[in-house]
Formats: C-alpha cells, sequence, structure tokens
C-alpha cells in the first residue's frame, strides 16, 4: 500500500485546528483494546489546555494534542454493515519510534506534570501496565486514593481496580508523548469515553484489521470528523471536507479506485481488502449522492 510520501505540516496544522473548533468531531488515542475517545456537546464550555498546548479542556475531560501535528497522516474509509462505512484521519507513528509495551503491572509514576489543567498537576499518575505500544493508559489520584493505588503497585491492572477508578475519584489519561486524552469518570456517552477491552487486547493488534493503515506505521490518534450521512440526509459539505483529506493524505490507488466509481466509471476492483472495502463506500455514497 502506497501513501503521499510529503504530509505537510502547515495543511495538518490547519486541520487540526479546524477540527478542534468543531464541536461535531470525535477524537481516540491509544491502541487497539484500550484508549480513550474525546468529544464535547454544542454548549459544552471549553477553554485551552494550560501552556498554550493546542486541545480542549471541558468539565469532562480535555483533549492534548501536543506534537500531534508531527505524526504522518493517513485518511481513509471502512466499509461496514448493510450501507454503512466509518471515515477516519489516522495520525501515525513510526512502528521504530514506538516504545515497547510496559511492565504488566501498576507503577507509580509521580507528579502529572503534562495535566491538561495547571491545577491538576498535583495529582499522582499511576501507570496501569497494558500491553500497548502507541500510548500509556493511566490513572490520576489525589488524597486517600493514593495508597489506594500505591497498594495495588506490582499487581496486574484487572476488573476489580477498573471498576474501583471511578469511586476513588480517579482520572484516567491515556497519554502518547506530549498528547493526551483525559477522562473524569465514572465517564458518560455521549462525551469523553474510556476504553479498556481485554479480548481486543490480547490479540496484540496495532489496529482493526480494517484499517488501511500502511506498514511500518502505527495510528495513535484519530480524528473522526463528521459523517455526511445524517438524519436530515446527505450533507454535501462534510462529503467534500472528508474527500479533501483523502486526496490528499489517502493511499493515492485506492483514492484513484474510488474516484473513477463515483464518476460511473466501469472499473476492475483489485483482489485486496482495502479495495473491496473502498468500492463497498464508493457504491453506497454514489447512491446517496444521487439521491440528494
Amino acid at each position: 500500500m502506497s501513501v503521499r510520501p510529503q504530509a505537510d505540516a502547515d495543511a495538518l496544522r490547519a486541520v487540526l485546528r479546524q477540527a478542534l473548533a468543531d464541536p461535531m468531531p470525535t477524537w481516540s488515542l491509544g491502541g487497539y483494546g484500550a484508549g480513550a475517545t474525546f468529544r464535547r456537546d454544542p454548549d459544552e464550555p471549553a477553554d485551552l489546555p494550560s501552556d498554550g498546548r493546542p486541545g480542549l479542556v471541558t468539565p469532562r475531560g480535555a483533549l492534548v494534542l501536543g506534537e500531534a501535528d508531527t505524526l504522518v497522516p493517513v485518511a481513509y474509509e471502512t466499509a461496514l454493515g448493510g450501507d454503512g462505512w466509518s471515515q477516519a484521519l489516522a495520525l501515525c507513528r513510526p512502528l521504530a519510534l514506538l516504545p515497547p509495551c510496559p511492565d504488566p503491572v501498576v507503577s507509580e509514576l509521580g507528579p502529572d506534570d503534562e495535566a491538561a489543567r495547571a491545577d491538576d498537576r498535583d495529582g499522582v499518575l499511576f501507570c496501569l501496565g497494558l500491553p500497548l505500544r502507541q500510548a500509556r493508559l493511566l490513572a490520576r489520584v489525589r488524597g486517600a486514593a493514593v495508597p489506594v493505588l500505591r497498594a495495588a503497585c506490582g499487581h496486574p491492572a484487572g476488573a476489580a481496580l477498573w471498576a474501583r477508578l471511578p469511586g476513588l475519584g480517579a482520572v484516567l489519561v491515556a497519554a502518547s508523548g506530549r498528547a493526551r486524552i483525559e477522562i473524569v469518570l465514572p465517564d458518560a456517552h455521549p462525551g469523553p469515553r474510556a476504553l479498556w477491552f481485554d479480548k481486543l487486547l490480547r490479540q496484540g493488534r496495532l489496529h482493526a484489521a480494517t484499517a488501511p493503515i500502511p506498514a511500518g506505521l502505527a495510528p495513535v490518534i484519530h480524528l473522526h470528523p463528521p459523517h455526511p450521512l445524517t438524519e436530515a440526509g446527505y450533507d454535501h459539505g462534510r462529503h467534500a471536507a472528508f474527500q479533501g483529506l483523502l486526496a490528499r493524505w489517502g493511499d493515492p490507488t485506492l483514492v484513484a479506485l474510488k474516484t473513477s466509481i463515483l464518476a460511473g466509471e466501469t472499473v476492475a476492483v483489485p483482489d485486496s481488502r482495502a479495495a473491496r472495502a473502498v468500492a463497498r463506500v464508493a457504491q453506497t455514497q454514489q447512491k446517496y449522492l444521487a439521491l440528494s
């Protein structure tokens, strides 16, 4: 699979700034089976992280993009069941630059010097020891909760500890470098969510098999722009916006295939999972575009 060799940092920063200003996108940070997602309500108050870092801080959580504009962008769509599909801009890091998985036990890291809010930097961070390379899943606690987490150090984090975190007033932090998502527990849908699925983690994958991430890269952060299929009909503006991301940062071969199908051309679809998925998405979108 080939991707465009250059990543225009200025263009990527512009896309990220625009997405931060829009309450509709969903952001995620982490690996296959564990991590965190961030989304805010349109009327939810939002501030900037301390120290002028790019991101958002809300009463329910925080998103800090850190050095996200230095990552490798990969835009793609995946076919879902029926006529459904998803779309994402994955910000990836070369595998060679990923750290190894942490020790599989709870460990104390000290004060959270990178907290999105300066007032939270006296909280104590504990690594939960999940087998992730793209990110670390951490718990930040204060006061009487600190000795509880210290007592768990040296032992694997399990379902029992996970269930106790909300009652301890913990904030779940998914962090990769200076980028992070913070979740005030207990989380709620829709909104910032903490994710931990043991069954998926045990597979040891870097991403879902349906995501056409080029070899040698691992997605760290995902930006999920608002979907063009809405209750009010097909949103051409949203469609065009994501097609622009595909044209800039999608796989050129897959983009060319989709462009031909949307243009009504008769094309031979290559016998690959990614090509078949793109053909399904293009045919579905072609139908909606014709109806709207």
